[in-house]
């Protein structure tokens, strides 16, 4: 076997050991179910959701949305350079350099926005009763605090219960698409210390964010079986991606492969991006006990992701 066939092949199973191993933690312990906490320990587990929302905020802008920009301009870039070296003669230069400077990348992080929002207000359109529960959904996440965030200090009306699975649905399948495309990164690479650091910064972030799913799972109320389910298919993602990145490791990016990876990616950073904004940052300071203390802790797991991206 080659050093470089090995090393890809451990840097797999690691991702998937650590994968597994932080997402089913708040998944297998009962310390970490907020409804069946009290005290002290509702507002550990109220911070310790701060700083997963921190953390997906941070994955979103510092690593979903900065790759997938990088990736859809590089790729327009050559492809509108390639078509202009064909059209040398034919005076095209003055429109492809103008469509260059057009944010393209932009662009598609906002239609994936749009898309969740489109089918999230389809599914209220036909489904009309879900919005009911909204009531009970305040009192659920409020707690004690209900009554009072219904005042000067409401932060406006919570998802509803029908919205709940939705989301959750939607922010598995853009950390999926994300996590095949980190790892497919990985399997690209063609040199033992480029695959180790590229790992490495993968890792670095890969256990807190899983740790962030597996405890969003458990204090919306997702069963135990189908949160372990979930976990284990967002597990298998990145090393799937590392499996096709070296099958294709010989590969170019020819016939636009590279340029539909970038596209979406982009979509799937639009996608989480509307989670975390519309979901998991509102749920988060829904009450308003201790906002300096939230603020810190959303502060903290926002730059920890920070610190990441310098080696991501």
């Amino acid at each position: 076997m080659e050093p470089l066939v090995g090393v890809k092949i451990g840097c797999l199973l690691a991702l998937l050991t650590l994968t597994l191993f932080c997402g089913i933690i708040p998944i297998c312990f009962k310390w970490f179910r907020i409804h069946a906490a009290t005290g002290k320990h509702r507002r550990v587990l109220t911070l310790l959701g701060c700083i997963s929302a921190g953390v997906f905020l941070g994955a979103g802008l510092m690593h979903m949305t900065a790759e997938a920009l990088e990736g859809i301009d590089s790729e327009i870039q050559s492809y509108f350079l390639q078509n202009r070296t064909r059209n040398e003669g034919n005076a095209s230069d003055t429109t492809d350099s103008t469509d260059v400077d057009y944010p393209f990348g932009e662009l598609i992080i906002s239609l994936g926005f749009f898309l969740v929002f489109l089918l999230e207000s389809l599914a209220l359109q036909w489904c009309p009763n879900g919005t009911r529960g909204s009531k009970t959904c305040e009192e659920e996440w409020g707690g004690a605090h209900a009554a009072h965030s219904s005042t000067l200090h409401s932060h406006g009306p919570l998802p509803s219960p029908s919205q709940r699975p939705f989301r959750a649905l939607v922010l598995l399948l853009s950390l999926s698409f994300h996590s095949v495309f980190e790892g497919l990164a990985v399997g690209l690479q063609s040199s033992v210390p480029a695959v180790l650091q590229l790992c490495l910064a993968v890792l670095a972030h890969k256990g807190l964010v899983v740790f962030g799913v597996g405890l969003r799972l458990v204090q919306t109320g997702t069963g135990r079986r189908w949160a372990l389910i979930s976990i284990l298919a967002l597990a298998l993602m990145s090393p799937l991606g590392l499996a096709l990145g070296m099958v294709v490791a010989g590969g170019n990016s020819e016939g636009g492969r590279a340029l539909a990876q970038a596209v979406l990616e982009g979509v799937a950073a639009g996608t989480f991006l509307y989670v975390t904004f519309f979901e998991i940052l509102p749920r988060e300071l829904a009450t308003p006990e201790s906002p300096l203390a939230k603020w810190g802790c959303v502060a903290a797991g926002f730059a920890f992701m920070a610190i990441i991206a310098i080696w991501a």
